[in-house]
């Protein structure tokens, strides 16, 4: 085999891998994942080898494993919830004379890929000469149907490209269950649980070039299908067969290929599951997706794919000048945010998106916190679907806050299905935070679409029940008000304290739009029974929320005591020794004045309108030097924050860090699955950092800047039925309705302005006059190469 190092081209409209790198197989299989929200499949080879995890998975269908504990607790979770990897039909394996197209063997003369952001479509051309000296050319092209939940499709043509005559080759198309999985637990609390051949066959039938498997789980008795078809376009003689078994159904063609000659197959794939309907129920499910699929042919699913995302990129696209890189890597993460929650249909929005098995596929925070505001104001549809999931979960949450003895709901730190699934309390229950994160994420939906109906019916439900969390979580303390004490914040290496900020203001605004929402429907307040003086006791919390600050230091307390704490020893901590969590006892760690992520620097950012802009200055350089970065959520934040308080060019890099993290594998653990929250990210620090827009109140305003290195920036967001366009120059910014109702009233560094279909122009002011920021040894930003662009 002939292998150089494979990189990317930095393009606008795509990412291009260029060269076989097997070192990064693992990184590139996620980067180059497709999904909907639905199905997701990992960028693997046609050929299923050389492979390292190649997961195809359904939002949702998980197997459950019991969680023993070595000292049980009370109300302590039972279950484990672990995403499967489902049947894998992108298998089309290619045997040249007799002899198996695998780049491992032979030598590869060509070999790209392209993750096609325009089409939403991954292209892949390879050109291979085997052992026995006849030379292919293989392409193909893989497509997760944004527009038809339960389809995907392969195109595969090979093409003979030597002058020896006539070339037989075979395709082998599979539908493969219980795939043979070769990673191992690595002690990495991020990565996935061991399973064993999670898939249980009930029915398995064929005929033709079409073929379905039914398999159900043990334990969590959820039941699954997966359905292939095929069109074939042979040069020459060809014969074909098909063989159906429980756990493997393949569609095999043999085929003579006279010299420059190509054979075409498109393979048709339809997935669907159900904790209710029979096997036979769900065979007939996929079996008529695939029947509709193959009806309209691949062009129409390709020509599908291209309209739905140019109505997408005309509504959503940020445009960067000055930055290729970054450019192109903002693109990349919307559109695997997109991705990950267009089609989730009611079903929760992973934090890996479905485009790998880490943290075994469930949700966390990083759902409403990170992924959601970037699809509020890109597809808010989506938006919709999720919150009407964690709608669907709320009796589980009731019971979980009754289980915890508290009033309301009380929402799980992760999860598939809706049950708390974190062994580990101090960063899992103890993170209560959730809880107000949903409602924030409710609250600006409701004011971003005016969605009277889902406000009536589903909302208002939401801030109620988790507003009684937060009243029976928390108490009045005489003359320091109402105190939420033995919780988590966002922080993780400061677990189980009193009066954590970002708890504390996010449950405050949690409180009060529980009441405005009561106050605005008002029957559906009578239906939850909620009274007048239970509205007065949110309110009244709300006013008397305790928000802890060190006078002498100037900054606010990340946590009552926290500015007391001894201070880490960064200087002794190696590089190697990051991240903490696996090197150090939590014991030492939870007393120390060390920051895994952004906590009250995230408060600053969502709440920034409980705090002056010298307080976010003071507090944003102190939290600065304690802040080790040991998640991917951090960066993004730090990057808004950086760009409010006047470091423009410290925000660019934390832009660059947030939105490369998976391109460069920054973290080292990319293989497990994609940070959707990270990539998110990118989209965040671009319109709310440099954009500076902020959403407080329910109403949009902007306070933009740029970096030295950024000469123009450009973005687009939908609000209250509007599209508002925004272009940001050194000097000046302009804002235009693209299209809308309009007029969309918003302020400009705090002046008000009217925007309608003509432009409105505004001068930048200086940025703030701020003393350098630094951060603890080994912890700058992460910034790969200086941008390069003209």
């Amino acid at each position: 085999m002939t292998e150089g190092r494979a990189h990317f081209l930095v393009e606008p409209w795509s990412l291009t891998e260029v060269g076989v790198d097997l070192a990064s197989l693992a990184v590139n299989e996620s980067v180059f994942a497709l999904a909907n929200g639905h199905i997701g499949m990992r960028g693997t080879l046609d050929e299923g080898e050389p492979v390292v995890v190649p997961g195809t998975y359904l939002n949702g269908f998980f197997e459950e494993r019991p969680m023993p504990y070595a000292e049980a607790g009370y109300g302590f979770p039972e279950q484990g919830q672990t995403v499967v990897n489902v049947t894998d039909g992108k298998l089309i394996r290619l045997l040249v004379g007799d002899t198996p197209l695998d780049l491992q063997y032979g030598d590869v003369i060509d070999h790209r890929r392209t993750l096609d952001l325009r089409n939403g479509l991954l292209r892949r051309t390879t050109e291979w000469r085997g052992p026995s000296g006849r030379q292919v050319r293989v392409t193909s092209t893989r497509l997760v149907s944004l527009t038809r939940r339960s389809i995907a499709a392969v195109e595969y043509t090979v093409e003979c490209t030597d002058d020896q005559g006539d070339l037989y080759i075979a395709l082998q198309s599979d539908l493969l269950a219980n795939e043979f999985m070769t990673t191992t637990q690595s002690g990495d609390p991020r990565a996935a649980a061991a399973m064993t051949r999670p898939l249980q066959s009930e029915l398995h039938v064929g005929r033709g070039r079409h073929a379905v498997l039914v398999h159900q789980t043990a334990r969590s008795r959820l039941r699954m299908a997966a359905g292939m078809d095929h069109e074939v376009d042979t040069p020459d003689s060809a014969t074909e067969e098909l063989e159906v078994s429980p756990d493997l159904a393949r569609y095999t063609l043999a085929a003579r290929l006279p010299a420059g000659s190509k054979l075409r197959l498109v393979k048709y794939l339809a997935y669907g599951w159900s904790s209710r309907r029979s096997s036979a129920a769900v065979r007939d499910q996929v079996e008529g997706a695939l029947a509709t699929a193959k009806l309209a042919g691949w062009n129409r699913l390709v020509r599908e794919q291209r309209e739905l995302l140019d109505r997408h990129w005309d509504e959503a696209d940020v445009e960067v000048e000055g930055d290729d890189e970054l450019q192109q890597a903002v693109r990349v993460g919307m559109f695997h945010v997109l991705q990950a929650g267009l089609r989730a249909e009611r079903q929760p929005i992973p934090a890996k998106g479905l485009t790998g098995d880490g943290y075994d596929g469930h949700t966390f925070w990083d759902t409403e916190t990170y992924v959601l505001p970037v699809l509020t104001y890109t597809a808010p549809g989506a938006v919709r679907d999720a919150l009407l999931w964690r709608h669907s979960t709320l009796d589980l949450a009731r019971e979980r806050a009754r289980v915890l003895g508290h009033t309301g709901a009380a929402f799980p730190w992760r999860t598939i299905r809706g049950e708390e699934t974190s062994g580990y309390w101090p960063a899992g229950t103890a993170a209560f935070h959730i809880n107000a994160d949903i409602a924030d994420a409710v609250a600006r939906y409701t004011a971003a679409t005016l969605d009277e109906e889902f406000d009536r019916d589903h909302g208002t439900e939401l801030l109620v029940e988790t507003a009684r969390l937060w009243a029976s979580l928390g108490h009045f303390d005489d003359g320091r008000g109402f105190r939420i004490d033995g919780v988590t914040g966002p922080d993780e290496y400061t677990a189980v304290v009193d009066n954590n900020v970002y708890t504390n203001l996010m449950a405050q605004r949690n409180l009060r739009e529980a009441v405005a929402a009561a106050r605005r429907q008002p029957d559906t307040a009578a239906r939850l029974q909620v009274g007048e003086d239970e509205l007065e006791l949110w309110a009244r919390a709300a006013d008397a929320m305790r928000v802890p600050f060190n006078a002498d230091l100037g900054v606010h307390e990340q946590s009552e005591g926290f500015t007391h704490h001894e201070e880490w020893d960064y200087e002794a901590t190696r590089p190697d020794q990051y991240p903490l969590l696996l090197h150090f006892p939590y014991f030492d760690i939870y007393r120390k004045q060390v920051v895994k992520q952004a906590d009250l620097v995230m408060a600053l950012h969502l709440r920034g309108d409980a705090f002056t802009l010298e307080e976010k200055i003071a507090d944003f350089a102190y939290y600065e030097a304690r802040t080790v970065r040991d998640s991917s959520l951090s960066a993004a934040v730090q990057a808004v924050m950086a760009a409010e308080t006047g470091h423009l060019d410290l925000a660019h890099d934390y832009w660059g860090e947030a939105a490369l993290t998976d391109l460069q594998n920054l973290h080292g653990n990319s293989g497990h699955g994609l940070h959707i929250a990270s990539l998110a990210g990118g989209w965040t620090v671009a319109v709310a950092g440099f954009g500076g827009m902020r959403d407080h109140g329910g109403r949009l305003t902007f306070a933009p800047r740029l970096p030295s290195r950024i000469r123009r920036l450009r973005f687009r967001v939908v609000f209250q039925g509007n599209c508002l366009s925004v272009t940001v120059t050194p000097e000046k910014a302009s804002y235009r309705l693209v299209y809308g109702d309009g007029p969309l009233e918003t302020a400009h560094h705090g002046e008000p302005i009217v925007v309608t279909a003509e432009t409105v122009e505004r001068e930048i002011p200086p940025a703030p006059d701020v003393e350098p920021v630094r951060q603890p040894p080994h912890a700058a930003p992460r910034r790969r190469n200086r941008p390069t662009s003209d």
